[in-house]
């Protein structure tokens, strides 16, 4: 029978473990001096090792033939164990078993000796699982338990178990694995099991499980499916990726606004088996990558790149500005959501996204505005400017000589409109103060609104009736929906019921008079 390779490849002694030294070794120690816990408490990311050790710890305290600490994995104990028969080291997964009827099913249980062993074990996985009375009827064995029982403990989410019991713990961190520690152990696994593995795909594996090891393991697995070499293609084609180049194609046509390419990269994800999701989380990351080249001069100590891609990074942050970076990373998480999601309309949102990331005249958020000033100072710094017209080609009309003075009255300035006392005044409408906030909580109501809510500008008019206006179709089309949760939320705002026809929703012409004049300014500079 087949068995899964993270499984056949799990550590079976301390030295085996993989990029958690700081834990193995103190473990190790503690079982050959006989100093050992009576409560342990293991928390950190998934796959970084924790049931293993857990699973080691429970051999060592019961080998009868240990080594320096080491289980001997050839003694009855050991063996027992490996197998999963040893009735004396239980294992209990708390998310399906959080009531407080089976921890007081082991409450019960540890007055026993153990059966063959001697000690028993209780490795509770998921331990933040438990309910607060299961936590509660855990507490006072946990810290008194018998001398021949001993719990170990594992969780990913540490901030969600009460102090009372870590507090009755010896607590141990599991660090991400780095990705040369499993690019090596993945070399190794490939060498052993008859896999043919690019070094390059060994390591694109190894940041893919973002310091994992079992989903390291899992994926090579996967990947060497058909019985061929191992290559970057393969490997992101077994995770639904574009890869590296088709990111950085992508960001280099945003830095040049072409949006023939942009369409065209969209369109080749849709039409090929690649995941649309699967590109836009890529895409954030590499926008991250490209801020820290931006900020930092040791990148290189927080990157896990190669000397290609730190050329690319090079070459690509110097097309932009750190405020338009941060403008970009905002998009592209507010859309993360609808792609994520909405199935339906992932195409349509990251092309959307993508033109807006391109110009920042369509957008009228804080952050877009941001990036055009910090454009608008470059180009002033470095006097890149229109320059002025030259006086020698202006013509000016011949001077009259006269002897009679210039009266005061012929040197009023003509050009300038005359303006009734009575003539009433235009009122604009103006911006609603709490419009930001109210955007916030409409989104955090329902998340699928967050890539279409974020280009809207809320507007009071004179007449007392609010205009939202939107500067693309598909955002305006999808809160015609929404409208009657938008009146009750502005309503709650203003104090008083807006009427369904005093809230309008407008879509805003592309001819439309520009609103601001930084839009003029760039114009000019451009």
């Amino acid at each position: 029978m087949h068995q899964a390779l993270y499984r056949k490849w799990r550590p079976s002694d301390f030295d085996e473990v993989c990029g958690q030294e700081h834990i193995s070794s103190v473990l190790k120690y503690q079982c050959a001096e006989g100093k050992t816990s009576h409560a342990y408490l293991f928390c950190g990311s998934r796959g970084t090792g924790k049931t293993s050790c857990a699973k080691i710890l429970a051999k060592a305290l019961n080998c009868t033939e240990s080594k320096d600490g080491n289980p001997c994995g050839k003694c009855e104990a050991c063996r027992t164990i490996d197998l999963g028969i040893a009735t004396d080291v239980l294992e209990m997964d708390a998310a399906s078993n959080n009531g407080v009827d089976n921890i007081r099913d082991i409450r019960d249980e540890v007055s026993y000796t153990p059966a063959a062993l001697k000690y028993r074990v209780y490795i509770v996985d998921e331990v933040h699982m438990l309910s607060p009375a299961a936590f509660n009827a855990l507490l006072k064995t946990l810290e008194e338990p018998p001398a021949h029982v001993v719990f170990i403990l594992a969780t990913t989410e540490l901030h969600k178990l009460p102090a009372t019991i870590i507090s009755r713990c010896q607590r141990f961190d599991f660090r991400r694995i780095g990705t040369p520690a499993i690019a090596e152990r993945l070399a190794k696994i490939s060498a052993s099991e008859g896999f043919d593995l690019d070094a390059d795909a060994a390591t694109l594996i190894a940041k893919i499980s973002q310091g994992g090891m079992r989903d390291a393991i899992s994926l090579l697995e996967l990947c060497s499916g058909n019985g061929e070499r191992i290559t970057v293609d393969s490997v992101n084609e077994a995770i639904g990726s574009t890869g590296r180049d088709s990111i950085v194609k992508c960001v280099r046509a945003i830095a040049q606004k072409d949006h023939e390419t942009i369409f065209s990269e969209i369109a080749g994800i849709v039409a090929s088996s690649k995941d649309l999701t699967v590109f836009w989380q890529e895409l954030i990351n590499f926008y991250r990558d490209l801020f820290v080249y931006k900020s930092t001069d040791s990148a290189k100590k927080y990157l896990d790149l190669t000397q290609i891609e730190l050329e690319q990074l090079d070459e690509l942050s110097a097309m932009f500005k750190k405020e338009t970076l941060l403008y970009h990373s905002k998009l592209l998480d507010d859309s993360f959501y609808t792609i994520q999601k909405q199935s339906a309309l992932k195409r349509s949102a990251a092309e959307l996204t993508l033109i807006r990331m391109c110009d920042e005249k369509l957008d009228s958020s804080y952050e877009a505005l941001m990036s055009r000033i910090a454009a608008l100072e470059d180009k002033i710094a470095f006097g890149n400017y229109p320059a002025q017209e030259n006086e020698n080609s202006i013509k000016t009309a011949p001077v009259a000589k006269t002897d009679e003075p210039v009266k005061k009255e012929e040197t009023k300035v003509s050009a300038l409109p005359a303006v009734a006392k009575n003539e009433p005044k235009t009122a604009n409408p103006t911006p609603l103060p709490y419009w930001r906030e109210a955007v916030d909580k409409m989104i955090r109501s329902d998340v699928s609104l967050s890539g279409f809510m974020t280009d809207a500008r809320g507007l009071k008019n004179p007449d007392g009736s609010i205009t939202i206006r939107f500067t693309n179709f598909i955002a305006h089309s999808v809160l015609q929906s929404k409208k009657n949760a938008l009146r009750a939320l502005i309503s709650s705002y203003e104090g008083r019921e807006i009427p369904d026809a005093a809230l309008i929703l407008e879509l805003a012409s592309a001819d439309k008079k520009k609103e601001s004049s930084l839009d003029e300014i760039m114009d000019n500079l451009n």
